[in-house]
């Protein structure tokens, strides 16, 4: 069925807007934390899968780290593995960790991995183990009055090693990292993938940092997203206590990112079919934009 009209001058208009954006953006890097929503529906997974082959397909180098919180909690359960969360951190004993393991860096990352081929493109799973890309250290937790608590096998990142990234990204195939890495005394450590995405966008001084979510962005007292902030705008933010709970870590690894050179930040909506590609290849974009600008 041919288009009408209206549809055919839209379709154009899409195509012609997004064309300085490709030549803008051809030979980036573009670190993508993927979560939420479109990780646990098949067609944003499927719409997040086009939108990565196409960016590879136009000379970008999409690197893909994910989460999989839900996932491990629902495998936890079935085995009748108790979880505790403090302060929003699941403490990992060994027993968790195994899991945690099984779930991020096998069942999550293949899947993902699997929509990617389907949608044309190449990918590989990794962990931070692989290639020694993460080296990982045991995330110290200081609660103030009642001192450090011991969350178990649960990391922070102490170096990165991109060789292995290099390699990939030079070639046809996409890397799709979990975010469990090994120490130098030989533990496991699971690390929240934010921070992972993040500290990645930072070594590779990459052009953007996306960070799908469930909301919209960063929303003022009103409801309304806000985007096109500098850095010293979200620092003013997070001290007025507009920035709170659990949007602070994610805007803190986008503020950190930013500060260490990556040209900018993104936290869009993963609800959103495409909105990876909405956000880098539109005027408008759909999320909150922050960069270093003055």
């Amino acid at each position: 069925m041919s288009l009408n009209q209206g549809e055919a001058g839209n379709f154009a208009r899409i195509l012609t807007e997004s064309l300085p954006y490709i030549q803008r953006f051809t030979g980036k890097t573009f670190v993508i934390k993927l979560g939420g929503n479109a990780m646990t529906d098949a067609d944003l997974q499927e719409s997040f899968a086009r939108d990565v082959v196409l960016m590879k397909l136009v000379g970008m180098n999409p690197i893909v780290v994910h989460g999989g919180g839900p996932q491990i909690g629902q495998l936890l359960e079935r085995l009748s593995i108790e979880t505790e969360f403090v302060d929003g951190m699941r403490v990992t004993d060994e027993h968790t960790m195994d899991v945690v393991e099984m779930v991020l860096g096998a069942s999550v990352n293949k899947e993902i991995v699997d929509s990617i081929h389907r949608n044309g493109g190449r990918a590989i799973g990794i962990t931070g183990k692989d290639g020694q890309l993460i080296q990982a250290r045991k995330l110290a937790v200081n609660w103030g009055a009642e001192g450090e608590k011991d969350i178990g096998q649960v990391g922070e990142v102490a170096s990165i090693d991109t060789d292995i990234l290099n390699m990939l990204s030079d070639s046809d195939y996409i890397p799709v990292i979990a975010p469990v890495a090994g120490s130098v005394d030989g533990q496991t450590y699971n690390i929240n993938a934010d921070l992972v995405a993040g500290k990645l966008a930072e070594v590779l001084q990459a052009e953007k940092l996306m960070l799908l979510t469930n909301v919209p962005g960063l929303l003022d007292a009103e409801g309304n997203t806000l985007t096109g902030l500098a850095t010293d705008q979200v620092r003013d933010l997070i001290q007025a206590g507009v920035i709170h709970g659990g949007m602070l870590p994610k805007i803190q690894c986008a503020l950190d990112a930013v500060q260490s050179g990556v040209t900018s930040a993104h936290i869009i909506d993963g609800r959103v079919a495409h909105a990876a590609l909405l956000e880098i290849f539109s005027d408008e974009g759909i999320g909150t934009l922050i960069s270093n600008r003055n």
